[in-house]
């Protein structure tokens, strides 16, 4: 009988042939629509979900039961820190693109349009931005959530766990997170996944972002067992990067080189992060999967 440590790759491999089948039809609606809005977003939505989709077909292929992706919550304190991660990364990033004027604080245009749309009159710029902040921060993760849920069944319930049982926390974090980073590439480089600048540049600087945040979401999903972690740092990732922070962010003319996930800056914030809980790696154990 075959150690589980020394398992081979079928079942990644069947996951990632259904995930490349079921994304090609997603992949092809949105470069030929052009945009990653396509379709009023459902194109965008139905992509995200193919890894979720894939994960539970493969799990059906392999007559493996399905409580195996993780999917009780776990301890508490790790869905915090998950949820707290991007919010700090993220702050972090944009402080120094306001500080060294890459990019300007406030967007007046984008806070009069919220204004607008809260329709409780002139209660000021950071009344407006907080309270913006706060319904997103709360109400708006249930939406992002749904959206998270669908990529990271398969890429962390599925995925990083069958990887884990053969090559441990490093090389797990740094194949799922190459592939999870592969995934993103048609629509990158063929519509409009990119803050309009040089693909070459956005797809290196997202390249390395990517890969340093699979060294973060992997520890969680293996510390805690519970794929609810990766949920969550996703989830809020795509809310405070591209409701929040971006969106208040001025364009100083260069701007797009130094913000958002194609920018400079959040892949060498992200590389800290990874080298942080790379160091933490002792603390895993095996397979920590709640099931």
């Amino acid at each position: 009988m075959k150690n589980s440590s020394k398992q081979d790759l079928k079942p990644v491999a069947i996951f990632l042939s259904i995930t490349l089948t079921l994304s090609s039809i997603f992949y092809f609606l949105i470069i030929y629509s052009g945009k990653i809005g396509g379709g009023q977003g459902l194109f965008a939505t139905g992509l995200m979900w193919c890894p979720g989709v894939s994960a539970l077909i493969t799990m059906k292929i392999l007559n493996r039961n399905i409580s195996e992706l993780g999917w009780k919550w776990g301890k508490t304190k790790y869905q915090v820190w998950s949820y707290l991660i991007p919010i700090i990364y993220v702050f972090i990033t944009y402080l120094i693109i306001w500080f060294f004027g890459w990019g300007g604080f406030y967007n007046k245009e984008f806070v009069n349009g919220l204004t607008k749309s809260f329709g409780l009159g002139e209660i000021g710029d950071g009344a407006t931005i907080a309270l913006y902040v706060f319904l997103l921060g709360t109400f708006g993760m249930i939406g992002s959530a749904a959206h998270t849920l669908g990529e990271e069944i398969g890429w962390r319930g599925f995925l990083v766990p069958e990887l884990f049982k053969k090559y441990g926390f490093t090389k797990t974090a740094l194949i799922s997170g190459f592939i999870w980073g592969v995934w993103h590439l048609p629509i990158l480089l063929f519509a409009d996944y990119n803050s309009g600048i040089p693909s070459w540049y956005a797809l290196s600087c997202f390249m390395v972002l990517i890969v340093s945040m699979g060294f973060v979401y992997t520890w969680f999903r293996m510390k805690s067992g519970s794929l609810w972690t990766a949920v969550i740092l996703h989830a809020t990732h795509n809310l405070f990067v591209q409701g929040v922070f971006t969106a208040l962010t001025v364009d100083m003319g260069n701007t797009a080189y130094y913000f958002d996930e194609f920018g400079i800056v959040m892949p060498l914030i992200a590389i800290g992060f990874a080298i942080y809980y790379s160091n933490k790696r002792n603390e895993l154990k095996p397979v920590p999967i709640i099931i």
